[in-house]
């Protein structure tokens, strides 16, 4: 790493930022620092920008009232009006492709753009996941032959991973403690104090820029293979007839055992970053065994539910050709409208592979944002089902009652419970 004196064009105290993505990571992050700097908020999506200069979020992630609260914060399309920010916060979606492989383009257009508007002596902080090694070996190189600038000379990086969790109202930017990295001493410095500045639980700074792509990485991979141990837990049990939370409750009550649950694993953490650490350990020649069996587990859990669906229904005689079907939710966590990678819609296909008609109901989900080839209806009609499948815990299904859940059924019809929102007696089966 060569030499570099830290010099940004204003003083740390006081940067004007700018924040390129605004979603379910970004938007917190502007507002947040727009309570304290001058900030500029950047999307490609116009009616993104549109719909937040209203102060309105169809995210649900911040009310108007936290927006207004962002007395410096501008909302724009224009690349122009980011010029001369001291720092550049990206905090753009990172999934995974068709093949399960990194899919880098929104990070790697974002990197470019920053380079279009840089200016010497400016911070590049990526808010984003990514695998060990990827800020350094794909991002910095695009910033610097777009802005003609020399990394650690004239601009500097860094590096803090996110931490949002979607719908969660209690861990929200400013109560969860923010890993920091910079690309030298001063940058890590100067990264950890902005951060300071906005976040209650304060900060955790690391060596590198690696150390804190790496502890993001396994945040959620240690979660994903706990859940997939349950769900293979859940597997074993349905077979030998033993209530898989009934075990679960059970074995909780020993101080050590961890309280996960079995489920469809979607969303953009947990369901794709343990693919970007496997990606780069066979890129650096180690093939990962534990990882990969654990996402073979999770991947495949639409495919299962749909199978014990049609066993349940047949053991009804109900015929599940021909037969109508609603599943309750449609986003991948409970009380939130993000649909990302959510593992529902492999459900539906599953069960729509048995030749059965079905319709999926979700109140937190605009239908105009629901994936192509899915039936969403606006209010379920009692009395329509052969099978309602409650598919996500949103608390509004659990409010709905098991009464009412069951009215939507004929006679006969069963009711199958995924995330155990119900009692175990008023339902025919849970996961």
């Amino acid at each position: 790493m060569p030499d570099a004196v830290f010099a940004p064009s204003l003083p740390p105290d006081d940067p004007t930022v700018s924040v390129l993505g605004l979603g379910y990571v970004g938007l917190p992050l502007a507002i947040e620092f727009g309570k304290r700097f001058e900030t500029r908020g950047f999307d490609i999506d116009a009616s993104r920008v549109k719909e937040l200069a209203t102060g309105v979020d169809n995210t649900h992630e911040v009310e108007p009232s936290e927006i207004r609260q962002a007395r410096q914060l501008t909302f724009t399309t224009e690349l122009d009006d980011l010029k001369g920010s001291d720092v550049f916060v990206v905090a753009v979606p990172t999934p995974i492709d068709e093949s399960k492989r990194p899919d880098l383009t929104a990070l790697k257009t974002a990197s470019r753009m920053v380079g279009q508007t840089l200016e010497p002596g400016a911070v590049v902080v990526f808010d984003l996941i990514v695998y060990p090694g990827a800020t350094e070996e794909v991002c910095v190189p695009l910033v610097e032959q777009a802005s003609g600038l020399r990394f650690n000379r004239d601009f500097f990086v860094g590096y803090s991973p996110e931490r949002i969790n979607p719908g969660d109202k209690s861990h929200r930017l400013t109560d969860v403690v923010k890993v920091t990295a910079g690309s030298t001493p001063e940058t890590l410095e100067f990264v950890d104090s902005l951060y300071r500045r906005i976040v209650d639980a304060g900060t955790f700074p690391v060596a590198n820029l690696r150390t804190a792509e790496a502890a993001k990485i396994i945040e959620n991979t240690q979660r994903d293979l706990n859940i997939a141990l349950v769900n293979e837990f859940a597997m074993i049990f349905d077979r030998l007839g033993v209530d898989t939370d009934a075990v679960l409750q059970a074995a909780g009550t020993k101080w050590n055992f961890l309280p996960f649950r079995p489920g469809l694993v979607g969303g953009h953490c947990i369901g794709v970053d343990p693919y970007y650490l496997t990606y780069k350990a066979e890129e650096a020649g180690h093939r990962t065994e534990l990882i990969l069996a654990g996402r073979r587990i999770n991947d495949a859990m639409g495919d299962y539910v749909a199978g014990r669906v049609v066993r349940l229904m047949e053991r009804h005689r109900i015929t599940p050709p021909g037969s109508r079907i609603l599943v309750l939710g449609l986003s991948f966590k409970e009380n939130c409208p993000d649909i990302r990678n959510t593992k529902v819609i492999d459900l539906v296909a599953g069960l729509e592979a048995q030749g059965a008609r079905v319709d999926v109901h979700d109140p937190w989900v605009d239908t105009t944002n629901a994936p192509n080839g899915i039936r969403v209806v606006g209010q379920p009609q009692p009395g329509s089902y052969d099978a309602i499948v409650v598919a996500v815990a949103h608390e509004v299904f659990r409010e709905l009652g098991p009464e009412q859940i069951r009215a939507f059924g004929r006679f006969p019809s069963v009711v199958f419970d995924v995330k155990q929102l119900l009692p175990a007696d008023a339902v025919d089966e849970r996961l």
